[in-house]
């Protein structure tokens, strides 16, 4: 089995042209949006959070388990600007053979008024891209599991379309306590097919991220850390600033404000195990969003959950700019204890 991981691996870092850039460079940039209510209350990135939430294996293919068996997780997330997306994904688990969880992703960015270069209205049109996940995970002992998720994609903008597919690679550990965890998750490795109009092959947004969690004994805290970009070291972009003299010089950032840029921070209260209250802080997010005349929430985020046996409901709010806030609302269910529940 760990032969099998490593050749995939190779494949997949092979396939991908780049591992130097980030945002705004790359096609395909949807497939990094975070759907799950619980992740976005986070901070919006995390690869070591443990449990049955069949969400968490969207972000981290590892952290697929047996708890996730029979799950359905349904995302929905009210974006801007009229934009939405979402995520719909199934578990099932098989001893002999493993976790296995199948998914659609899509963004719809809504309906556009075309006109042609003179001004003309000629009618409306839309956008929306959409991915499939096809996600394998397996415990290779009672403390790590190893996992992928072949993730083909289907672009559609106007009357032009690409096609593509990705990888993700992830690996998870927990102690035995369950109270430590931590993550590893290489992402979006792949190749885009077919191109929009005939114009070069282009990057997709290839990344690597590790995190860790920690519950605490004694209290009801749960901590976690999450590293993007471990590929990039300077996620900063450089800048011209005119001086007295009226010429342009280029700026960048300090070492501890590049290093900043990777850390996500999370924490959850959790008081019972059927309720949590969460909350995040994206310092990237917060650094090149922020107004400096008001810099006001900009790169934290919240939450809250409630978990029954049945069905967990979970909402997420995360500040990106002054100028709005997207809204996470998930829903996880488990048929077979629905079953249960009403035939009792």
């Amino acid at each position: 089995m760990g032969k099998k991981v490593l050749n995939i691996l190779f494949f997949s870092i092979i396939m991908s042209p780049s591992f130097t850039q980030t945002g705004g460079d790359n096609i395909y940039e949807f497939l990094n949006l975070t759907h799950s209510g619980l992740v976005s209350s986070l901070g919006g990135s995390n690869v070591s959070l443990p449990g049955n939430n069949l969400n968490l294996a969207y972000h981290n293919p590892a952290l697929l388990n047996s708890g996730m068996n029979n799950s359905l997780a349904l995302n929905y997330v009210n974006y801007f600007a009229g934009i939405n997306y979402g995520l719909a994904m199934y578990s099932r688990s098989y001893p002999a053979t493993g976790n296995f969880a199948a998914g659609l992703t899509y963004l719809n960015y809504g309906s556009f008024t075309g006109a042609d270069a003179s001004g003309n209205i000629t009618g409306d049109f839309s956008a929306a891209e959409y991915a499939f996940s096809m996600i394998y995970s397996r415990e290779i002992d009672s403390l790590f599991a190893v996992g992928v998720n072949f993730k083909p994609v289907l672009s559609h903008l106007e009357n032009y379309t690409s096609f593509g597919f990705a990888f993700d690679i992830g690996a998870a550990y927990h102690n035995q306590s369950n109270l430590f965890s931590a993550g590893l998750a290489i992402k979006n490795a792949g190749y885009q097919v077919t191109t929009y109009a005939g114009e070069p092959h282009q990057k997709l947004p290839f990344e690597i991220q590790a995190g860790v969690s920690q519950r605490l004994a004694h209290a009801p805290f749960r901590f976690s850390l999450t590293l993007r970009h471990l590929e990039k070291f300077d996620l900063t972009y450089q800048y011209s600033v005119s001086d007295t003299t009226g010429n342009y010089n280029l700026l960048s950032a300090e070492f501890f404000e590049n290093l900043m840029r990777h850390f996500v921070l999370g924490v959850e209260l959790i008081p019972h195990k059927n309720f949590y209250l969460s909350a995040g802080y994206n310092y990237q997010r917060r650094s090149e969003l922020q107004v400096d005349s008001n810099v006001s929430t900009v790169g934290f985020s919240w939450g809250f959950g409630i978990n029954t046996s049945w069905m967990d409901i979970e909402f997420g709010r995360a500040t990106y700019h002054l100028a709005g806030s997207s809204s996470h609302l998930s829903l996880i269910l488990r048929p077979d204890n629905i079953y249960k529940k009403y035939r009792n």
